[in-house]
Parts: C-alpha cells; structure tokens; sequence
C-alpha cells in the first residue's frame, strides 16, 4: 500500500464544513470537538460552544443524514455549574459518548476546566436532553478520556491523556479501571507518545471513543507535532486486543489525517483536526466528526474494511 493510499482512507464531506457559528441559534464564536452518537434514526453531536466569554459548554444538534438538516437545541442543552459543581469554573469540553448497553445508558466523558487546571468528568443520559453528573473521575491535568462499552474481567475500562507537571517525559495515553465508573485504579501507558522527528512525538491523545470490530478495538489517535511556527494536530490508527485492552496489536506508523484545507489550516488555533465522535453507519461506512482549527464542525468518511486493512499492514506492538 502507497502512501498515497494512505492519506485517502479518510475523505472529507465536499459540504465541509458542515456547522459554523453561522448556523448557531444564539450567538457563539465557535463549534467544534463534537463527540457523535447515533440514536434511533438520527446522528446527535453533542458540540463544544465557545461563547464570546471564552467559556465553552455543550448543545445537541441532530441530523437524519448526518450531515445537513440540523436542529440545533435553541439554547445549551449542557451548561458549566460552578456553583454545584466547582471543577467547572472555566467551562466543560470536548466531549465523547459511548453507549453502555449493562446500564442501559450514554455515558459521556468531558473536560471539566477548574481553577485547578483541567480534568475529567463523567455524566450519563437515556435520553440528550437531561443529564446526571457522576463528577470528576481523574484529576488534573487530564483530558482526551473515553470509555469502552464493556467491561473487562468485571471491570470498566477508561483511556486517558495525564500531562505531567514536567513534560520532558511526555503525555502518553493511558487506561485506567474501575468496578464502579466512580474509583479508578490500575493506571498504566497503554500508547507511548513517540520521539525525536516524528509527527506524534512527545504528546498524543485519544480522538474518538474506541470502535469494536472483528479485529479487534479501533483507536484514532491525535498526535502534536511542534514545529516553527506553531503546533500541527495529525491523526493516527492502533488496534487493541479485543478481550485485553491493554495489548495493543498494531500502531501506524505514518499519520493518516492532517490539516489540508483552509477551514482546518486557519481558524482560532491553526492547522488542526480534532476529533472526538464517530459512528458506523451500517457495517462499513465509518463518519467521522472533527473540529477543524477549533472554530468549525467538518466531516470526514472511510470505509472500515479499508482500515483494518490498513492497520494489519502496520508494526506490530506500540514501537515505531
């Protein structure tokens, strides 16, 4: 397989991008990092809203197509409340749904912003439009979390990007475990940000929640690549064990998605593509959602086959 093949597995919507702040029904100075469920027969984002404060908060939109015939909620549907919940003093972002059949439930990890820095927290729903805090599951400084729908050995599984206070180590993603969705333990590197030259060197983060397919759980991965003038967000492909999350099967070696057109290479931060939903529409086609230079919503597909096969053409293990 050619290089050239590889930077086709994704293709961009020729409606991109297809939410603005444009089409928001009050005022908002950006939408982006959508997490993505489908529900019954529709596709629901739950958006990052950034108001003209610079706080962000999360609103429903829904599609039957998936991407145009929005209803937009007409107001947040998920508000910051400091008062009752301080860990969300400066905003709630960046959110991934995975559906957790045993519960009978959408669970939704997001960045809770507190004074203290960011962290993770947890909120469940049946139905988009009220939601039941479970609080904060990781301390600071945490992001980029999502569940898996099943639990292992009894246990529900959780991947996660700490930074630590001296970053000369790195930001790696983790999994964590917990009997309980509330106390977790067992924390270990699940996917080593790489270093030197490469383009996921020194800090990755999970994208969309993982995806269950035959070969195993499909993990797209966000890697930063500093440079000269400024940081580029790229994606890239692993593969975990189906009945053990912690062996990772395979790994890209080269980034399979990166800013390419003007809505992802200009906006409030440049040259990024981040995204945190995706759904599979039938067996193979594969949408996924992605906040383009944090000001835009856009829309990227792949077939899952094609994927897959891309990825068992891949190193083995976590190295390069």
């Amino acid at each position: 397989m050619t290089t050239n093949a590889y930077s086709e597995l994704f293709r961009r919507h020729p409606n991109n991008p297809i939410l603005t702040p444009k089409e928001w029904p009050y005022p908002a100075n950006a939408v982006f990092n959508a997490g993505a469920a489908r529900v019954g027969n529709e596709t629901v984002l739950l958006v990052r809203v950034e108001d003209r404060r610079g706080i962000s908060h999360l609103t429903v939109a829904r599609s039957p197509d998936g991407w145009s015939n929005w209803r937009i909620d007409s107001s947040p549907t998920l508000a910051p409340s400091p008062d009752t919940h301080p860990e969300e003093m400066w905003g709630i972002e960046d959110p991934r749904i995975v559906r957790l059949p045993e519960l009978d439930q959408w669970a939704i990890t997001y960045t809770a912003y507190s004074s203290g820095g960011p962290l993770v927290s947890l909120a469940v729903t049946h139905d988009f439009k009220t939601f039941q805090r479970l609080g904060p599951v990781m301390p600071p400084e945490d992001k980029d979390a999502a569940l898996f729908p099943v639990r292992f050995q009894g246990r529900w599984a959780m991947l996660h990007r700490p930074v630590p206070s001296f970053s000369v180590h790195g930001a790696h993603i983790w999994i964590s475990f917990s009997p309980d969705l509330k106390h977790w333990g067992d924390h270990r590197i699940l996917l080593p940000a790489r270093h030197g030259a490469w383009w996921d060197a020194n800090k990755i983060g999970l994208s969309p929640p993982p995806l269950r397919t035959a070969e195993g759980w499909l993990i797209l991965y966000h890697g930063v690549r500093q440079t000269a003038s400024g940081s580029i967000y790229r994606l890239g492909l692993a593969l975990l064990d189906l009945e053990d999350p912690t062996v990772v099967l395979r790994r890209s070696s080269e980034w399979v998605f990166g800013p390419q057109e003007r809505y992802e290479k200009e906006g409030d931060v440049d040259d990024v593509v981040f995204p945190c939903g995706w759904v599979l529409d039938g067996e193979d086609d594969l949408l996924l959602y992605f906040g383009a230079a944090d000001k835009c919503i856009a829309l990227a597909t792949a077939s899952l086959k094609e994927i897959l096969g891309y990825l068992q053409a891949c190193p083995a293990g976590c190295s390069p």
